[in-house]
């Protein structure tokens, strides 16, 4: 009990050092948020028996019991500072806007609509649990008012796990993919005014490991276009391709995902990059 008061100090401290913006702001800058985690358009989230508004919502998993921790000679680090994160001189564009949150006992969020794939075969969810996080947006200095899927956001998630678990999770990750390696999704659509049945086949795979840090994977979704199961018709757009990056050092796992504009060579770069900044952080450090 004697580490909690500073436990409690520093994340006060790191509360003073945020940017808040106003409530409008916040709140559009969250939608544009859970929009872009969402590789093809609302339609195909209603084809994984989920509604847009249900996956964008914030997480509201109960939190684990967190271990306590075992006595040491030397101090443990716990909390994550932002200089633990990717910085705006990391990225090759200038960036405008850097919104940063941290959170306690979080699941460690690979991407939703695997865990869609993997809940509708009446599996678990596959996840593992923090026991702190931090994460962050970067927005370029060109970006417009409005987001769009070309404006080429990246997001970072930072988490600090048992150092068992943050291993664990690099080393099942094919096993948690396999049940999705093809998935056929069906359910209910609205895009404009047309509303019907349509069906998609999603895909994933880890496709690289340990091209950073001390174990890291990427992992690749791909969806088909989405149909009006009636007609045959086309729904929407065609969706493209996205990757996310998993790295972990010592006890910190990281999750990196690139806007539309990034290509799977960046995310490998910004990934390296990651690694080296989370060194300092890591239980133990490099």
């Amino acid at each position: 009990m004697r580490d909690d008061p500073t436990f409690v100090e520093q994340i006060q401290r790191d509360l003073r050092d945020v940017r808040w913006l106003g409530p409008e702001e916040i709140r559009s800058r969250a939608r544009r948020r859970s929009q872009r985690k969402v590789v093809v358009a609302t339609v195909v989230l209603a084809f994984a028996g989920v509604s847009a508004v249900a996956v964008a919502a914030p997480r509201k998993s109960p939190p684990p019991v967190l271990p306590a921790a075992a006595p040491s000679a030397s101090p443990t680090r716990h909390e994550i500072t932002t200089d633990a994160l990717l910085q705006p001189v990391d990225l090759p564009q200038q960036v405008d806007v850097q919104l940063s949150q941290s959170g306690l006992g979080e699941p460690v969020l690979l991407d939703h609509m695997l865990d869609a794939c993997r809940t509708s075969q009446g599996r678990s969810d596959g996840r593992q649990y923090s026991i702190l996080s931090r994460s962050q947006t970067l927005v370029p200095k060109r970006a417009a008012a409005i987001l769009t899927r070309s404006d080429g956001l990246l997001t970072q998630d930072l988490y600090r796990l048992t150092p068992d678990a943050a291993i664990q999770l690099l080393a099942t990750l094919d096993d948690v993919v396999a049940p999705c390696a093809e998935w056929n999704s069906i359910g209910g659509y609205k895009v404009g005014g047309a509303t019907g049945t349509g069906s998609a086949t999603h895909r994933w795979a880890v496709v690289q490991r340990d091209f950073a840090g001390d174990g890291a994977a990427l992992l690749r979704h791909t969806g088909s276009q989405p149909v009006d199961q009636k007609t045959g018709e086309p729904i929407g757009e065609a969706p493209r391709p996205s990757t996310t990056a998993v790295v972990r050092v010592g006890d910190l796992i990281t999750v990196l995902n690139l806007g539309q504009t990034g290509t799977e060579l960046d995310l490998r770069r910004l990934a390296a990059v990651a690694a080296r900044r989370m060194c300092a952080a890591a239980n133990p450090a490099c």
